[in-house]
């Protein structure tokens, strides 16, 4: 008898793994996805400017929606409209005959079938990178290249920055933002390390100045996303709304955000 309950058991085990299990996962409605990041980098016109449109799409989708024939306009404080076109069916809107103004508002409007989604945010300035320290005995292990960023913030001022560092490495780029609660007017730096980073590379570096809003939400995001938060018991990440709103809908709200950021940009050779 209890042979046969092991050879029973054996061949129920054997039949359970050869079953294919069939997950109906729930769609949600699409929702417009709004990338408008304007970006005027040091010792340029800051003209050419695009804003890409979207749609969220199932998980095991390979391709990414755009959303094709919306009205995209950006008004300054002065009523001075800029017009962005769609770059044929792509879901990429251009101007290239913008203004960008430090410290002045800006409203962005877009209309898309029968809803008008807008959002307001003012330009921010940003100081330059000062300089790029090396470290070449980094990481946990001591074998790591780290770099820093250095920067000075300027005092009697509350700023916010966004860094950006991209290698030659194909991965995610990292990502961080910063505050100076604790270092107004002091020299601080961004931070990064990426273990196959070896001398020759090349990093771009870039640094953006933000709002304290959109401080906020990167930093919501960011937590969100990093690999050393939480286990499969954690509470799950939650939509995060940015500064888009939709005026005709407003519980059918568009993910993203609308950003006007000086940047200051550096490419470092890795030694």
């Amino acid at each position: 008898m209890k042979n046969f309950m092991f050879i029973l058991s054996i061949f129920l085990l054997h039949t359970s793994c050869e079953d294919l299990i069939e997950v109906d996962l729930i769609d949600a409605d699409p929702k417009l996805v709004i990338e408008a990041s304007i970006n005027w980098k040091k010792g340029t016109s800051g003209r050419k400017q695009a804003i890409k449109l979207s749609f969220t799409a199932p998980f095991f989708d390979k391709t990414i929606p755009p959303a094709n024939g919306a009205l995209v306009t950006i008004t300054n404080q002065n009523n001075t409209v800029f017009n962005f076109v769609e770059d044929g069916t792509s879901g990429v809107y251009r101007n290239n005959n913008f203004v960008p103004k430090l410290n002045e508002r800006y409203i962005l409007n877009i209309t898309y079938k029968e809803d008008r989604y807008s959002a307001t945010e003012i330009f921010k300035s940003v100081v330059p990178i000062d300089r790029i320290g090396q470290n070449n005995n980094g990481g946990f292990s001591g074998d790591e290249i780290e770099l820093k960023a250095y920067y000075t913030d300027p005092a009697d001022e509350i700023n916010f920055y966004f860094f950006e560092f991209i290698s030659d490495i194909p991965v995610i780029p990292s990502l961080s933002v910063f505050d100076d609660k604790f270092t107004n007017g002091k020299e601080i730096f961004g931070f990064y390390s990426e273990q196959d980073l070896k001398p020759g590379d090349k990093v771009m570096i870039r640094n953006y100045g933000i709002s304290e809003r959109f401080y906020l939400y990167m930093f919501i995001l960011l937590q969100q996303t990093s690999q050393s938060g939480g286990g499969p018991f954690q509470t799950q990440p939650a939509m995060v709304k940015g500064n888009c709103v939709n005026e005709t809908n407003p519980d059918n709200f568009p993910l993203g955000y609308f950003r006007l950021s000086e940047v200051d940009e550096v490419v470092y050779n890795v030694q």
